[in-house]
């Protein structure tokens, strides 16, 4: 630390030391080493610049390049992160996702402002956009067939449970419309393309659907994606009226276990392997020619370990098919075996590490009656 006297060091490295401030207070990631001087919180480097675009609100330095003078390090130790979060985190909604450092940056810019721009959960039953069970409004849709992003109109409805698209502002009828409780929403810059991108997903005649959208304004789309969590919170506390507030938050959007290409050979083993881009999501894993595919061209159920399922590293001796990556893994089900190849060996670990993950969770009575997906995989 630059420039600082010998005791606003010492005083700023006890407050910085403190177990409250361990962690970023906006992401939850180690060892923040950046501190805001208006807000008296500790973050990271990558939340340091989202309070940097913020300088109405915050003014942030480094703790330890920057010089602290006495009063700021005094400022510091009175707030710090229990006292400051206690502020404005006080109110937030049960179904609000909180992101963390591994979330992507719309999700986390969000989340900041809302705390501490908007603050969005300072007072108790604060009206708040995503809150009162309806929204509406446009979103860019990627066109299942040409690919192109055209805006469309989306309508959510609690009263309703459900999500509909219409093709036309004024159109009456909806292009589809989907029960609440069986649309996952996860966002997908990368995938997508763009840094709103935000991936919806349900299920229509037992197989996966995906529909890709973004919207110009960051705060839009993060609200939209915190409607739905709202609308599905109150359709499952009516749905499963004994259920604890956090058991029902846990089943509401998540995001995918992991995604990426892999190689695949048929169900004789004898095919030539394919790349196809992977998605395993909890127990069903799927499968697409491309990552923006509207349609999964086959799922398979991954079940626990208890139940006959397991994960091994390598490919069963005298694989016939013909493979171009060499870093093999097998899925072994009651009824067969599935033979994947990777790129890379840090790939592999990585499938391997996600599907022992699950393979070790025990079963829901849910999961069990969902298991008949296992027969559609191609």
């Amino acid at each position: 630390m630059a420039g600082g006297n010998e005791r606003s060091m010492k005083a700023l490295k006890e407050v910085w030391r403190r177990v409250e401030n361990s962690l970023c207070a906006d992401c939850g990631k180690p060892d923040p080493d950046w501190a805001s001087s208006t807000l008296g919180v500790f973050i990271c480097l990558s939340c340091s610049g989202i309070h940097r675009n913020i300088p109405s609100i915050s003014k942030v330095k480094s703790l330890k390049m920057d010089h602290w003078d006495d009063a700021q390090v005094q400022f510091l130790a009175k707030h710090g992160n229990a006292v400051t979060k206690a502020m404005y985190e006080a109110h937030i909604p049960i179904y609000y996702y909180q992101p963390t450092y591994n979330d992507c940056q719309v999700l986390r810019e969000q989340w900041i402002r809302a705390k501490y721009e908007r603050r969005e959960f300072t007072e108790p039953g604060k009206q708040l956009p995503y809150s009162d069970g309806v929204k509406e409004g446009i979103l860019w849709k990627r066109g299942r067939d040409n690919g192109q992003f055209l805006p469309r109109k989306f309508l959510l409805s609690e009263r309703e449970g459900c999500l509909k698209y219409f093709t036309k502002q004024d159109a009456k009828e909806p292009k589809i419309n989907v029960k609440i409780d069986v649309i996952n929403a996860t966002f997908q810059p990368v995938k997508i393309g763009n840094p709103n991108g935000l991936q919806l997903t349900y299920l229509k005649d037992n197989k996966t659907r995906n529909i890709f959208v973004y919207h110009e304004s960051g705060k839009e789309v993060v609200d939209w994606f915190n409607a739905i969590r709202s609308v599905q919170f109150h359709y499952l506390k009516v749905a499963f009226p004994i259920a604890s507030d956090n058991e029902i938050k846990n089943r509401l959007t998540r995001n995918f276990l992991k995604e990426g290409y892999m190689e695949k050979t048929g169900p004789k083993q004898r095919e030539a392997f394919k790349k196809r881009w992977f998605t395993l999501d909890h127990r069903r894993l799927m499968y697409f020619k491309d990552p923006l595919d509207a349609f999964a061209k086959g799922e398979v159920f991954v079940g626990s370990r208890e139940n006959g399922y397991s994960v091994q590293k390598g490919l069963p001796s005298g694989t016939q098919g013909n493979f171009s990556w060499h870093y093999g893994l097998t899925i072994v089900t009651p009824d067969r075996e599935y033979l994947f190849t990777c790129e890379t060996e840090t790939d592999q670990l990585d499938w391997i590490a996600a599907f022992t993950s699950i393979i070790n969770q025990a079963m829901t009575p849910q999961e069990y009656a969902s298991k008949c997906l296992d027969a559609v995989f191609l």
